[in-house]
């Protein structure tokens, strides 16, 4: 009778690893990346040793629990000084739309998602030197929604102050109590082909009382022509409280030479807008390329700015170099 018992254990023991077998699909990617940096000018001056290198492995698991399919994502890394570079989890109800947690970097929804989506052949025309000058939802433990209605794409983010990837039951702390709300539309017009239109907004709602809530807005053109695809950002910064505004305007031109390497240049304005000093205006230029072969990317990009940060006088120059492999 034990005998028995064992081998009815054993045999659901093993019915079971193969239903989750069945039921979920893991995978493994990873990348391993090499890179040669330099900072120059009077806003961020670098010096030392330019060389850099990154490996992550993102794990990545995917089934159908009866009502969406679940996807989880775990990307650890040791370039970052960080457990994780992204974590996060999707879950798609078809129809009627997909729900993400964002634990961690994975900039799902809302705002940061599209905080610059104009054309580029490797990084942002601002990358190294700036920013896109807007704020909203980050991988904070935001709650994102994502679906498409009469053509239209809407994506939602919302999250509270505080920092990312909280363990499960518990409850963080925060420096100034507070919740961030995004939406953004995107529209690819079916009367000319290749257009596509974005808009979206973000609130930062402050619960104290002297606060006064932030705002930002940002729009994009984009237009894509057979190699060629260019595009307008135009963006806006309100700071309720006594920050500095800003307006932002940018646009970016990409060309693929061919199948294996692309190529683009930018330029981006930011105005800062002071109450009680004389306004200043950032201009950023940047220039990218990218060489693909098989799972082998080699990219460069290069920045500069003048009255980096809205100071009168700084500027700043970047350069990286980077070589990336697949697997």
């Amino acid at each position: 009778m034990n005998n028995l018992k064992k081998i009815g254990l054993s045999a659901l023991a093993g019915s079971l690893v193969a239903f989750s077998a069945n039921a979920v699909e893991m995978g493994v990617s990873g990348t391993s990346e090499i890179t040669y940096t330099t900072s120059s000018g009077n806003a961020n001056p670098v010096t030392g040793n330019p060389f850099g290198s990154n490996t992550s492995v993102s794990f990545s698991g995917s089934g159908n629990v009866g009502w969406a399919d679940v996807t989880i994502v775990r990307t650890i890394n040791d370039g970052l000084g960080s457990a994780y570079l992204s974590a996060y989890q999707t879950m798609d109800m078809g129809d009627m739309g997909k729900i993400s947690f964002d634990s961690v970097g994975g900039g799902l929804e809302g705002l940061t998602a599209y905080d610059d989506k104009l054309p580029t052949a490797y990084e942002e025309m601002w990358n190294g030197v700036s920013s896109s000058g807007i704020a909203g939802a980050a991988s904070n433990d935001t709650l994102g929604y994502s679906n498409t209605y009469g053509g239209v794409g809407i994506s939602l983010a919302y999250s509270k102050g505080g920092t990312a990837a909280s363990a499960d039951g518990s409850s963080a702390a925060e420096a100034v109590s507070s919740s961030t709300a995004d939406w953004h539309l995107s529209y690819s017009v079916p009367q000319v082909e290749g257009l596509t239109l974005m808009h979206g907004r973000s609130s930062v709602n402050y619960t104290a009382a002297a606060t006064n809530d932030d705002e930002s807005s940002n729009t994009h053109i984009v237009y894509t022509a057979g190699p060629i695809s260019a595009g307008y950002r135009m963006g806006e910064l309100d700071k309720g409280g006594s920050g500095v505004d800003k307006e932002i305007d940018a646009m970016s031109i990409a060309f693929n030479v061919n199948d294996q390497l692309s190529i683009s240049v930018g330029t981006q304005d930011t105005k800062y807008d002071r109450a009680t000093t004389a306004d200043t205006t950032e201009t950023v230029d940047g220039l990218s390329a990218s060489y693909t072969m098989g799972a082998t990317s080699i990219r460069a990009h290069f920045s500069e700015s003048s009255n980096d940060g809205g100071g009168a006088t700084a500027s700043a120059e970047y350069m990286e170099i980077s070589l990336l492999l697949s697997f």
